[in-house]
């Protein structure tokens, strides 16, 4: 009975804001996220799922991260990290929402002690929770909510302080994995730089990456952490890694995404308009919480190059497999591609023609990617916006370790690999690391950007957003890329694909707002505006009846 007046009193302090009439706070993707001024006692609930979700875990570490990445400053939001890095289990985000949207902090408790029963949960075992949080002001006032949380729920708890959310991914993994045979680093901050750094130089293998890197870092979170990561570089590297680092105003948090970082980069096709670009200068940028990235550049006639998700998983897959193959681990070793249905048809079909690995297409949201990445061997899955990774499964190190090599070149794409499942995250997207990975990648192979962008030539394409009535009657099939409520909306928007040239359209509805997306491409980008025009008034037109 102490146990449940600790957590009402805890409760009291942090008041869930009631949402209007049939409004309900959901957990999704990125778990809650919205304004902040509505998410102390989000964060507080959540503290007490996450206390569960460790004893249900026999004790093992969960990760909460209060950020909420590209979006504007005055938004945050809370996430739960399953002990392997991984997102929370899907079924627990439904057990979240319900958590979350009980009415009284009575209700809180019933609902807290059923879940705790129907899961057969002793609430008397222990149970460990880490977090971390991005640079926004109203982080603070979060984790002491989540804090108070975890005190209630007699929960023991380490904070992290400021980090990026696929560091916090990685802390998670690696407290969980300390002292076993699949130890996946140091337990904590520096361990994550001294893993990447060392894992870099090795994959390097004395190759130069020429020129300077410039990265945006949204003014961020990753602007710090990058500066840091390379403190811990061998001086080998360091003689010719240049890294130039712009957009990393951390105390003014009114910048934050504002005007640059991944997202604008990919929503906008354009470079930050601040530091000016330079013709022929190599530059990337990452979101808010550094776990998304966009490469570009301006050729010498200043034309905009983009080298987005889609580009990273081609030119991953291409090294990899090439890599696989020049090992002798074809036979052993199964490669496999996952996209989203906004992936370029022009990538795709690069991919499966060219490169010969299968690819597969999954629903929005990295979850869906990850998941079915884990069926292959080594699974390479990056969403369009820049946020992905390469998974390699326990056979797929076992055999890249203990392959005995036969030659030279043998054993010099052996230790490659070795050192890629070292510098790539496994658990999340992460945007630092991914970047090491294509500097990597693109030192080996002695290319610049423009070498990269000509391997295939996007087709040209347009995302259009069309305000509905009621976005929940546009139903999706097929990994999203057909309609199958309203009845007939897809057959319309079939008969306007056909009008055009390498054409494709979908529309799905969007996962927060009454609204849905409207993706199209063809051969021409006035073909690609006219299709995504077309197809937006079919949605309109639908969504009004």
């Amino acid at each position: 009975m102490a146990h449940n007046e600790k957590i009402i009193a805890a409760s009291q302090k942090h008041p869930i804001v009631r949402l209007p009439e049939g409004q309900v706070y959901k957990y999704g993707t990125a778990g809650f996220r919205m304004r902040a001024d509505l998410l102390e006692g989000v964060t507080f609930r959540v503290g007490l799922l996450a206390s569960l979700r460790s004893r249900k875990h026999n004790g093992q570490t969960i990760g909460v991260m209060v950020t909420a990445s590209h979006n504007p400053p005055v938004d945050n939001g809370v996430k739960i990290v399953d002990p392997m890095g991984e997102m929370l289990e899907q079924d627990w985000e439904t057990l979240a929402t319900d958590l979350v949207n009980s009415a009284s902090d009575q209700e809180l408790v019933e609902r807290y002690n059923n879940i705790a029963a129907a899961h057969k949960i002793d609430l008397r075992s222990p149970a460990k929770v880490i977090y971390g949080r991005d640079t926004r002001p109203s982080g603070h006032k979060l984790v002491t909510a989540l804090a108070d949380a975890l005190v209630a729920a007699d929960t023991e708890y380490v904070d992290y302080k400021l980090l990026t959310t696929p560091q916090l991914h990685y802390l998670t993994r690696a407290t969980n994995t300390e002292g076993t045979p699949s130890s996946y680093g140091k337990v904590s901050e520096v361990g994550y730089y001294e893993k990447l750094a060392a894992a870099f130089a090795k994959a390097l293998r004395n190759k130069k990456v020429e020129g300077t890197l410039t990265v945006d870092c949204a003014n961020g979170v990753g602007g710090p952490k990058l500066a840091e990561f390379l403190k811990y570089l061998p001086q080998e590297v360091k003689s010719h890694f240049s890294v130039k680092i712009v957009n990393d105003d951390v105390l003014r948090p009114e910048v934050l995404n504002l005007e640059c970082g991944a997202d604008f980069v990919k929503t906008k096709q354009r470079a930050p308009p601040s530091p000016k670009p330079v013709p022929g200068a190599r530059c990337c940028s990452l979101d808010g919480d550094a776990d998304r990235l966009i490469y570009y550049w301006h050729d010498p006639d200043a034309n905009f190059v983009m080298l987005d998700g889609d580009r990273i998983s081609s030119l991953a897959a291409s090294f990899i497999s090439d890599l696989v193959r020049d090992a002798n681990l074809s036979e052993e070793v199964r490669i496999g591609v996952v996209q989203t249905a906004y992936a370029n048809g022009a990538s795709t079909t690069y991919i499966a023609e060219h490169l010969g690995l299968p690819v597969a297409c999954t629903p929005t949201g990295v979850k869906h990617l990850h998941h079915v990445a884990q069926s292959y061997d080594i699974g390479v899955y990056f969403e369009a916006n820049g946020h992905g990774t390469v998974l390699f499964s326990t056979e797929a190190i076992r055999a890249i370790r203990e392959k005995q090599p036969q030659s030279p070149a043998q054993k010099d794409a052996l230790e490659t690999l070795s050192a890629l499942v070292d510098l790539i995250n496994q658990t999340v997207g992460d945007a630092i690391s991914d970047m090491l990975m294509v500097e990597v990648i693109l030192a080996h192979k002695g290319w610049t950007l423009r070498d990269w962008a000509m391997t295939y030539q996007d087709l040209p394409n347009r995302l259009v957003r069309v305000e509905v009535a009621d976005k929940d009657i546009f139903q999706t099939t097929d990994a999203e890329r057909r309609l199958s409520h309203p009845e007939g909306a897809q057959a319309a928007i079939d008969q306007e694909v056909r009008k055009y040239t390498n054409a494709r359209a979908f529309a799905r509805a969007s996962g927060t707002e009454n609204a849905c997306r409207v993706y199209a491409e063809a051969a021409t980008r006035s073909e690609a505006n006219e299709l995504a025009e077309r197809v937006a008034r079919i949605v309109q037109q639908f969504g009004s009846k």
